[in-house]
C-alpha cells in the first residue's frame, strides 16, 4: 500500500514504525504533508536568516517568533487545520522573499531557501519530496529527526516565554542555524554532536521560560488544589500557556463564572499570582487523552491554549475554542499575537448560559514542588536522606497517553518502597499523583514540579543535591530515571538530561520509532539509555 503520509514523531505512531495512511492522533494525510512542507520552508527561511546574521544584519524578533511558532504548530496534537498550516507556509515564503532581497551572498543556497510558490495546488507535489523519508540514510534520517523534534520542543517553551515578552536571541539563532544545518550533508558524528548541542539549548529554553513564568507570577509554592466542583458555571482551560490563563481570569472577574484547569494547566494553581482570583476554582479531570469524556461532562466552554487537543466529540464541539498555535477544523479560534490582549468575551457569554460542571471526583491533590520550593525544604530533604528515611528518588516525569501499557507507571509507583520519593513534571503525573502514597516526615512521596517544561526544576534539584552531598558526578546521586514520553516536548527534556550528563535513563512505554537501531546503540553505549520491562524487573534495576 502506497504511503499517503509518513509521520513517526510521537510514541503512539502506528505499529511503532510510522503512520502512513492516517495519523493515530487523527491528523489526516493532507495536513501531515503540509506540515512536512512547513518544516522544509522554515528550514529555508532559517538558512537565509543564518546567512544574514553572518553578514552582520539583525533579524527582527517577529521573524524569530515565526520560526518557533511554525515548529510549535507541527507538534503532536497541536493543529489539525490544514488551511492554517497552508497560511503559515505562504506567510513564511513571503517573509523569506523579503529577507532574501537583503542578503548579499546567495551562492550555494538550498532549494528550500530559494523555493517560491503562491499556489496551494503546487504544494502537495513539493511536500512529497521533502518529508521525513526524503533522507535515504536511515541513521542520518534518525538523527536529523531527533534534532528536529528537539527543536520543536524547545520552540514550544520559547513561544510561552515570548508571550511574556521574554526572548533569547542566542536561542533563536541556534534554532535557526540548526534548522539550516539540517539541509546540509552531515556525517553521523557531526549529527551526534549537534544532538547534544540541541540538549544544551534545551536547558537554555527551559531556563528562559522558568525565568519568564516566575518573574510574572512568582515562584510556585506547595499548594492544595481542589478536585471537586462549585455551583457556578465554569470555563475549563487546558494546555500550557499561563498568559492565556491570566487574561481569562482578568476578564471573568465579577461575571459569576468560575475557571477550572485541566491536564497540563493544573500547575497554574501553584503560582502565587493566580491565587488572588476568587473564581479560580480548582482542577477538573485528568490527562489530555481523557478529554472526550471529561469535556462532555464539564458542561461549559473549553479553551485549548496549546497542543493536547484531540478530535472533539459532537457533545461539546460547539463549546470548545482554540487559541495560539492550536487549531482544529470547525472549531472557533480566538486570535491574538504576542503582546495582544485576547478577547474571551464570547467564551464568557457562553459560560453564563451553561450549567455548572458535573462532578467527576472530590478531594484535593498537593503540588508546587518546583526548584525554589524544594530548595526551601533542602535541609529537611538532606536530613531525610542522611538518616535513611529517604533511600532513593525516582524521576517519573514526562507524558501520559492512551495505551494500556501505560498502566505500568501506576503499578510501578504503587510498588515503590515507602522510603522512595517520586519527582515528577508533565501530565505523566496523572498516573500516580492521586494514589495517596503518603509522606516521609512531612515530605510528600510525590513531588510535582509542574508542567513538562518544569523538568528544568527536576534538573536543578538534582544539581543542588549533587552540590550539597559534595559529589563529582550527578549519576552518583540516589536518583533513578523512569521517564514516560509521548511527544516532542519530552524529546527536548531527554536531550537536556543527556547534555547535563545524566545516564541510565529508562524511557517508555516504547523507545521512539524515529531512533534507528544504530542510533539506539549509540545512546545505549554512551548514555545507558534503556526501555522498560516489567514492574518487578525494573524495580530491581532502579531501586535495588
Amino acid at each position: 500500500m502506497d504511503n499517503k503520509m509518513f509521520c513517526f514523531q510521537c510514541q503512539e505512531t502506528a505499529r511503532n514504525i510510522g503512520c502512513t495512511q492516517m495519523g493515530v492522533c487523527g491528523k489526516n494525510p493532507e495536513t501531515s504533508n503540509m506540515m512536512d512542507l512547513l518544516i522544509w520552508v522554515t528550514k529555508g527561511l532559517s538558512q537565509v536568516t543564518t546567512r544574514l546574521r553572518a553578514e552582520g544584519k539583525a533579524i527582527p524578533s517577529e521573524v524569530n517568533h515565526m520560526v518557533t511558532f511554525n515548529l510549535f504548530s507541527t507538534i503532536t496534537n497541536a493543529n489539525f487545520d490544514e488551511q492554517v498550516i497552508v497560511e503559515r507556509i505562504l506567510l513564511t515564503l513571503a517573509t523569506k522573499k523579503t529577507l532574501l532581497a537583503k542578503l548579499s551572498n546567495k551562492e550555494g543556497l538550498s532549494g528550500a531557501a530559494l523555493y517560491e510558490a503562491t499556489d496551494k495546488s503546487l504544494f502537495l507535489d513539493q511536500a512529497k519530496g521533502v518529508g521525513v523519508l526524503s533522507e535515504s540514510n536511515e541513521d542520518v534520517r534518525s538523527l536529523k529527526e531527533l534534532i528536529t523534534y528537539g527543536l520543536k520542543g524547545v520552540s514550544a517553551y520559547s513561544k510561552h516565554a515570548n508571550v511574556l515578552i521574554k526572548d533569547d536571541e542566542k536561542l533563536d539563532e541556534f534554532i535557526q542555524s540548526t534548522l539550516s544545518a539540517l539541509l546540509e550533508e552531515k556525517s553521523v558524528e557531526e549529527l551526534v554532536a549537534l544532538t547534544l548541542e540541541t540538549g544544551k539549548f534545551g536547558v537554555a529554553g527551559m531556563a528562559l521560560l522558568d525565568g519568564a513564568n516566575t518573574a510574572a507570577y512568582g515562584n510556585p509554592e506547595m499548594t492544595r488544589v481542589k478536585l471537586g466542583v462549585g455551583k457556578n458555571p465554569g470555563i475549563l482551560i487546558s494546555g500550557h500557556d499561563l498568559r492565556d490563563l491570566e487574561m481569562l481570569l482578568e476578564q471573568t472577574q465579577g461575571t459569576g463564572v468560575d475557571v477550572y484547569t485541566h491536564s497540563e494547566m493544573l500547575p497554574a494553581h501553584y503560582y502565587p499570582a493566580f491565587k488572588k482570583y476568587p473564581n479560580f476554582y480548582g482542577n477538573y479531570g485528568n490527562a489530555w487523552w481523557k478529554q472526550k469524556q471529561e469535556f462532555a461532562s464539564f458542561n461549559g466552554p473549553i479553551l485549548m491554549t496549546t497542543n493536547c487537543i484531540v478530535a472533539p466529540a459532537d457533545s461539546y464541539k460547539d463549546r470548545i475554542f482554540t487559541t495560539g498555535a492550536t487549531g482544529f477544523p470547525g472549531v472557533k479560534h480566538i486570535p491574538g499575537d504576542i503582546g495582544d490582549v485576547k478577547d474571551f468575551s464570547e467564551i464568557i457569554a457562553l459560560a453564563k448560559k451553561s450549567p455548572a460542571p458535573t462532578e467527576l471526583e472530590t478531594g484535593e491533590l498537593v503540588g508546587g514542588f518546583a526548584h525554589n520550593q524544594v530548595f526551601a525544604l533542602a535541609d529537611k530533604v538532606v536530613d531525610a536522606v542522611k538518616s535513611g528515611a529517604i533511600k532513593r528518588f525516582i524521576v517519573m516525569g514526562g507524558c501520559d497517553g492512551r495505551s494500556k501499557s501505560r498502566d505500568y507507571y501506576t503499578e510501578f509507583a504503587q510498588a515503590l518502597p515507602k522510603d522512595t520519593v517520586i519527582l515528577t513534571a508533565g501530565c505523566a503525573k496523572y498516573k500516580y499523583i492521586k494514589l495517596n502514597l503518603g509522606d516521609i516526615g512531612g515530605i510528600p512521596r510525590v513531588l510535582d514540579a509542574g508542567q513538562c517544561n518544569d523538568s528544568y526544576s527536576l534538573a536543578l534539584i538534582a544539581l543542588k543535591l549533587k552540590e550539597v552531598f559534595g559529589l563529582d558526578d550527578i549519576n552518583d546521586l540516589p536518583i533513578s530515571y523512569n521517564i514516560a514520553w509521548y511527544e516532542q516536548k519530552a524529546v527536548i527534556v531527554l536531550l537536556a538530561l543527556l547534555y547535563l550528563g545524566v545516564k541510565n535513563i529508562h524511557l517508555g512505554p516504547t523507545l521512539p520509532a524515529f531512533l534507528s537501531p544504530n542510533v539506539v546503540n549509540v545512546l545505549v553505549e554512551n548514555f545507558g539509555i534503556a526501555g522498560i520491562s516489567s514492574v518487578e524487573e525494573d524495580l530491581k534495576v532502579m531501586v535495588g
